[in-house]
């Protein structure tokens, strides 16, 4: 099986575990998606949407965030991890969306990246669910399964991930793929107790191969001390 076939399998295997995976996070249109990505970072989807469903009523565009002080702004999302300069970067992103975008969400990677608080990742995740632009957004599940999958080497950086997983898989499959593969770290191949005796793709997984020699060794002395 060669780079491209292994792909496919795991295409195929994740496709039948999550055939509705889909962007958990709440949002109506591309600038509250921008808002909510932001807000995720080293954060759960589950109290970026707790809090976001509060602020997306009291804040509908770039002015309504700029038309508080910063400190209310921090209040309203201090239960997300780095709120104060989350909020602070929300509103210089305001300001620029404002000066350069009429208050618009740009639809180009450069635009997007050149927004406070927005890197590759989050720019992916905008212009795949927003815009309809197929992209791989690596968060710490996509890079996680890769690794342990051996899609990528451990060593290899968040961009490099990407681009092995933009090699391999076809085009028009890498925001479907990285909805699923955030849906298999998240739900099945976990950073603490991934699923490895029931993980349909143990016999290609280094990690979950490694990680079961324990249990098998246990068991054989079981046996034996029967």
């Amino acid at each position: 099986m060669n780079a491209k076939q292994k792909m496919r399998h795991i295409l195929d295997t994740i496709a039948d575990m999550f055939p509705n995976a889909h962007c958990e996070l709440n949002h109506n249109n591309p600038f509250e998606l921008t808002i909510a990505v932001l807000l995720s970072a080293q954060c759960t989807d589950e109290t970026v949407n707790k809090v976001t469903e509060g602020l997306f009523r009291k804040y509908r565009s770039p002015w309504d965030y700029l038309a508080v002080p910063l400190e209310e702004l921090e209040n309203d999302i201090r239960r997300i991890g780095l709120f104060r300069s989350k909020a602070s970067n929300i509103q210089k992103l305001c300001q620029i969306l404002i000066d350069k975008y009429e208050g618009e969400v740009p639809d180009s990677h450069e635009g997007l990246t050149e927004l406070p608080g927005v890197g590759r990742k989050t720019a992916n995740v905008v212009m795949s669910n927003a815009f309809g632009v197929p992209a791989i957004a690596v968060d710490t599940h996509v890079e996680r399964v890769s690794k342990r999958l051996s899609i990528a080497a451990e060593d290899d950086s968040v961009l490099t991930v990407e681009q092995k997983l933009m090699k391999l898989v076809p085009r028009d499959e890498w925001t479907l793929t990285h909805h699923r593969l955030i849906f298999f770290g998240r739900y099945h191949c976990k950073a603490q107790k991934p699923q490895c005796p029931i993980c349909p793709l143990l016999d290609i997984c280094k990690e979950g191969k490694r990680r079961m020699k324990p249990a098998v060794k246990t068991q054989t002395k079981a046996k034996k001390a029967k």
